[in-house]
């Protein structure tokens, strides 16, 4: 039922239907006026001429007249004879002759001749015999009838009324006859509104097929199918507009294809920018962002899109305010999974032609990088400052009191002069110190390898160590220290600059002895770990907290600032293995936690070498 219900509601939903249903309606109404009109007009034709044919003729009036005007003793009998010779009309049904007494003189029915003598009863009768004109009424008294009353004149005048002429006439054969026309009319209207019927479903169908077709095609275009064509059945104007629908589908073909090219291009240039891109509409609202932006706020696009720019961003402003000034603002995204990302935003306004704004385009550019090395450089700038005035404000102070007289003081000279000699030396170690970081940084730092069995050269290094301690020529003449070696039998050849190398290990060795008790154990130990050789070096000294285990490397950096500078140290040391440890493309690490001592660990990349790698030579 519910089909039948939903084929019925399209069937006359549908402009087909409608068309022949007005049309056929049209017909139908023209029709039924104009048969109307032609009905009511045959009507008044026929009961004029019925009026016409029960006329009686003037003979038979002038006759009737002149009997009553000269009345004797057998009028009644000649006008008797005279209405039953002319009744002749079948359709006349009863002639009744009146004198202008109103006293009936003569019948036409033999029935009713008892009327003979009567008074008339009939007030139309009575109006005429006193009036002297003619009245004629269709009068439906069981059945159809024409009641024609005519007056009978005598003498000269023709107003001289002698008397009435009643005629009593059958209409049954002028209805039928006009019956039998309005059905055959009816017949003939049925007919022609079938045949309407049929040219109208034909004439709505010639007109709504190319609309059918035309709107078809405009949801094929909807959908991206621009293979079809509207047929054009003539050159009339639905022709011509289907002409124009053509035109108007390949127009909309090729500007959907630049349309498609054009997003292409841009999706294409949006996903290989390095730069994040969130473009939002007038409210603010996000409406494309690219793979980048997405990294660099990591966030998922279903989180972003629709969302207010301020929203996305983390800022306190609101969006409006963002697309308005377009001013270019800093952005720090903090994430759990992942180190703190500084974002360089700036913003500028999408208009069309006629200058309305339709949104506006957020470009991210991550100055992270660039961020640190500002700081980096400005903190290195500082730390530099600060190294070099300590030593600086020291000389200062011993030149000022030798020139003050101290240099006469033989006691007191020498020390002043031991001063300003051990700070000019450290100057010039930090200096160079930063002479060699200040080449790794531009790579002309140049690398002498050579294949070199990593067993005997720490060996060497150690043995070096031992003998500073036998000769007593430490720098700390009070501290005394043992070396315990475990670097195993196992030749480990290793392709490094031994200048280079041998500094990373004398470094981390200084600062073994410096920070370990006296009388402490210094642990060296040397393993093969798969395609690695790891140097380890452990103290047992006051070890480095967990929160500074990071920045150890750093340049300048210290953990304990003033027994450093107390012990001679630039902050350098560190970074400067760091460097050349990388650029051997191994890798430097410690582990320590306060109060347990520290472990440096070294890691160079090591390949076996087998027999017939060997050579002697010759």
């Amino acid at each position: 039922m519910k089909k039948i219900r939903k084929v019925l509601k399209h069937t006359f939903n549908s402009i087909n239907t409608k068309l022949a249903v007005v049309f056929m309606l049209m017909l139908l109404a023209t029709i039924e006026v104009i048969g109307a009109y032609f009905t009511r007009q045959l009507e008044q034709s026929s009961i004029k001429s019925f009026q016409e044919t029960i006329q009686i003729p003037p003979i038979v009036t002038n006759q009737l007249a002149s009997q009553l005007a000269h009345y004797g003793k057998n009028t009644d009998d000649r006008l008797n004879r005279i209405i039953n010779d002319y009744d002749t009309n079948s359709d006349i049904s009863e002639i009744i002759v009146v004198d202008n007494k109103d006293i009936i003189r003569a019948v036409s029915n033999l029935n009713d001749k008892s009327r003979i003598g009567q008074r008339v009863t009939n007030n139309d009768v009575k109006q005429v015999t006193s009036t002297g004109r003619q009245v004629t009424k269709v009068i439906d008294d069981k059945g159809n009838y024409m009641v024609q009353i005519s007056p009978l004149t005598g003498g000269t005048s023709s107003t001289n009324s002698v008397g009435a002429i009643y005629v009593r006439a059958s209409m049954q054969g002028v209805f039928d006859d006009l019956r039998n026309t309005s059905l055959a009319f009816l017949a003939a209207s049925l007919i022609a509104a079938l045949l309407g019927a049929i040219l109208s479903l034909v004439i709505s169908r010639a007109i709504t097929r190319p609309i059918e077709e035309m709107q078809q095609q405009a949801l094929n275009i909807a959908n991206g199918d621009y293979s079809n064509q509207v047929k054009i059945y003539s050159d009339d104007e639905l022709g011509q507009l289907g002409k124009a629908f053509n035109t108007l589908s390949i127009r909309v073909e090729r500007s959907q294809e630049e349309s498609d090219s054009e997003r292409r291009r841009l999706d294409s240039v949006l996903s290989h920018m390095t730069d994040g891109v969130l473009a939002a509409d007038r409210h603010g609202n996000v409406n494309v962002v690219n793979q980048m932006a997405l990294s660099f706020l990591n966030v998922k696009e279903k989180d972003v899109i629709g969302e207010p720019i301020n929203k996305v961003l983390g800022l306190n402003e609101s969006a409006q305010d963002l697309i308005a000034n377009q001013k270019e603002i800093v952005v720090t995204v903090n994430s759990g999974t992942r180190d703190e990302m500084i974002l360089h935003a700036s913003f500028s306004l999408i208009k069309r032609v006629t200058g309305f704004v339709s949104g506006s385009v957020c470009v991210l550019h991550d100055v992270t990088e660039q961020q640190k090395n500002e700081n980096s450089q400005k903190q290195f700038v500082s730390n530099v400052s600060h190294e070099l005035r300590t030593p600086l404000t020291s000389l200062r102070a011993y030149i000022e009191a030798l020139n003050e007289g101290a240099w006469k003081d033989p006691t007191i000279a020498p020390q002043f002069l031991q001063v300003t000699q051990e700070e000019t030396e450290r100057m010039i170690r930090m200096i160079n110190d930063l002479l060699s970081l200040s080449r790794m940084d531009r790579g002309v730092s140049k690398m002498d390898l050579e294949w070199v069995n990593l067993n005997d050269f720490v060996s060497h290094i150690l043995n070096r160590f031992d003998m500073i301690v036998k000769t007593d020529k430490n720098t700390d003449k009070k501290k005394k220290y043992t070396i315990r070696r475990e670097l195993g039998n196992q030749a480990l050849w290793v392709e490094i600059d031994t200048d280079k190398m041998m500094q990373v290990i004398d470094n981390i060795m200084n600062n073994a002895i410096k920070y370990s008790p006296d009388g402490g154990v210094i642990t060296v130990r040397l393993v093969q770990n798969q395609n690695h050789v790891i140097l380890s070096i452990s103290d047992q000294g006051l070890g480095i907290p967990r929160k500074d285990l990071g920045k150890i490397f750093d340049r300048f950096y210290r953990v304990d600032k003033a027994r450093s500078r107390a012990q001679g140290g630039t902050g350098l040391g560190l970074a400067i293995a760091k460097e050349i440890v990388e650029a051997h493309h191994g890798k430097i690490w410690a582990d320590s936690s306060e109060g347990n001592g520290s472990t440096f660990y070294i890691s160079l990349p090591y390949e076996s070498m087998s027999e017939e790698d060997d050579w002697d030579e010759v």
